[in-house]
């Protein structure tokens, strides 16, 4: 009878337990639990800030040493984690930095097409985060960490629908001690740099709580890491140069104005191009003309191969001036396939050679999957139906070799390093900004301009329908720029440059050998781990 009691006694504490929740937690577990939280917190603000300090260093603001800092902090949050916690931690890094860089986006489609476009890049980010929590295991971590990034970009910059590379580390350093690097190795080259001094600061940091000194052999190549890559852009900085190796050529840039902001400038084609001419003969009066003149993109919508109004205007103006003038326009090829054009017009011969932009913005001048996106919102019928190019074109202009490369183009390598290749004495990116309004998208591409100007080393001119227009140094300085929404005109003696940089040399190798770390340190991590667990 004492038996059954005992056992009823026990069922009876063991039903109680199971009903009740679990069981009190020891004087151990609970500080260990609130431990635990306060430290996810703790990384997912620092990831979160990241993202945000990463964005405040992007122009307009230029705060370019705030990069480093933000890359700190997210090797900081991710270092030691897993995989997933990686993922998680790089997708609020991810959106604290691309939701507001690529809020123009929205300016004139709502915040569907916005909000989308900077949520998909933020899973790439994310992804990437994730292999930088793997490699944080390993040896000379930072390193192996900056190559995961560099993977995270390729990808980015190549895919879906060819890629996005708007974000790139690279973009957000026009001015500061590591841009020389990008006369070495281009943008991979640069962005590399800042992220590896971003990560190493944040393992000194750990090695510095760690230890509590600062004589450790860690601590020592921590620091040493830090401060490769400022040494390095520094040592750099005698490569750049702005002389003119050819002579120099007197060009004008032309920023006619459009009638309004948003996408339905388009409708007033006419009065853009009105408002070209209007800009561009005021050049005529002048005792000294220019040698050459670019206009923007989109600086005649209305074809001129088969508008003789259109082709009327601009005839007459390149023979008034008495230059060349590289017309921006939206023509129908002869197969009956749309095409944005820049048109080299004579003032003698008229219409001559022309380049056809190659790399077309998806969504914008095409649609992918138009029927599927439909779906989602009828704004998918505003995007064109154009047909990219498929070679690099550098016009001749008055002995000039000006090499065109259309507005979203500046943000891809290949592209830019094909017209350089293809003789181009001066780099030309006419743009077409007006559809954005007064957000900061113009600067952003700006600042792309600046740093293919040094990756080349090359001038670069940048007509722009509504602004910010200027005319860009081998070295990336401002030499002249305009304001938004203003008719404007930029007169300047530019140099002439055929010297090939480091960087356009060696083209896509620095990006791959770079990617190759990255892929070795995942490697590297993935083995290690599988080794761990065989032996535990």
């Amino acid at each position: 009878m004492t038996g059954r009691r005992r056992r009823l006694r026990e069922v009876t504490a063991t039903t109680t337990t199971s009903t009740d929740g679990p069981a009190p937690q020891s004087a151990e577990q609970a500080p260990a639990r609130r431990d635990k939280l306060l430290r996810n917190l703790a990384s997912a603000v620092a990831a979160l800030v990241s993202g945000l300090l990463l964005y405040v260093s992007f122009p307009p603001r230029e705060q370019w040493w705030l990069a480093p800092v933000a890359f700190a902090l997210l090797g900081l949050a991710v270092h030691g984690r897993r995989a997933r916690a990686g993922f998680g931690l790089g997708l609020l890094m991810g959106l604290g930095f691309l939701v507001p860089l690529l809020s123009w986006t929205g300016v004139d489609v709502g915040p569907l097409p916005w909000l989308a476009l900077a949520v998909t890049e933020a899973v790439f980010l994310a992804l990437g985060a994730a292999g930088i929590a793997l490699v944080t295991r390993l040896p000379a971590w930072p390193l192996w960490a900056a190559g995961v990034w560099m993977v995270d970009e390729a990808l980015r910059a190549r895919f879906p629908f060819g890629g996005f590379p708007w974000g790139k580390v690279a973009f957000g350093q026009p001015s500061g001690v590591f841009l020389p690097l990008a006369s070495i190795g281009g943008t991979p080259l640069l962005g590399f740099a800042v992220v590896l001094c971003g990560f190493a600061l944040a393992a000194l940091v750990l090695r510095l709580v760690a230890v509590r000194g600062i004589r450790d052999r860690g601590v020592v190549a921590a620091a040493a890491l830090t401060v490769a890559p400022v040494i390095a852009g520094a040592a750099a900085m005698p490569l750049l140069s702005n002389d003119a190796e050819n002579g120099t050529t007197r060009v004008a840039v032309i920023q006619g104005n459009v009638p309004r902001m948003g996408l339905d400038f388009n409708a007033q084609r006419r009065a853009v191009l009105d408002f070209h001419v209007r800009e561009t003969m005021k050049l005529a009066d002048d005792p000294v003309k220019p040698d050459l003149v670019v206009w923007p993109e989109n600086s005649s919508d209305i074809d001129p191969y088969v508008n003789p109004d259109a082709y009327a205007e601009i005839d007459k103006t390149a023979k008034a001036v008495g230059a060349p003038i590289s017309v921006g326009a939206v023509v129908t090829a002869k197969d009956g396939t749309a095409r944005n054009r820049q048109i080299l017009w004579d003032p003698k011969s008229g219409p001559g050679a022309f380049y056809d932009k190659r790399q077309l913005q998806p969504f914008g001048e095409y649609m992918p999957y138009r029927g599927f996106f439909r779906i989602f919102s009828s704004d998918v019928d505003r995007a064109g139906s154009f047909v990219p190019g498929t070679e690099p074109v550098v016009f001749d202009m008055a002995g000039t070799g000006i090499g065109p490369v259309t507005c979203y183009e500046a943000a891809f390598d290949g592209v830019v390093r094909d017209q350089v290749e293809a003789g181009a004495e001066i780099l030309s990116v006419p743009s077409n900004n007006a559809t954005f309004g007064r957000s900061q998208m113009t600067y952003q591409q700006l600042a792309m301009d600046r740093v293919r100007a040094v990756e080349h080393g090359r001038a670069v001119l940048v007509p722009v329908t509504s602004g910010v227009s200027a005319v860009i140094r081998p070295d990336g300085s401002i030499a002249q720029d305009t304001g938004l929404f203003e008719p404007a005109t930029l007169v300047a003696d530019v140099p002439k440059r055929t010297s090939l940089t480091l960087a356009t040399r060696l083209g896509a190798w620095p990006e791959a050998l770079l990617v190759a770390v990255g892929v070795g340190g995942l490697g590297f991590a993935l083995v290690r781990g599988r080794r761990a667990r065989r032996e535990t």
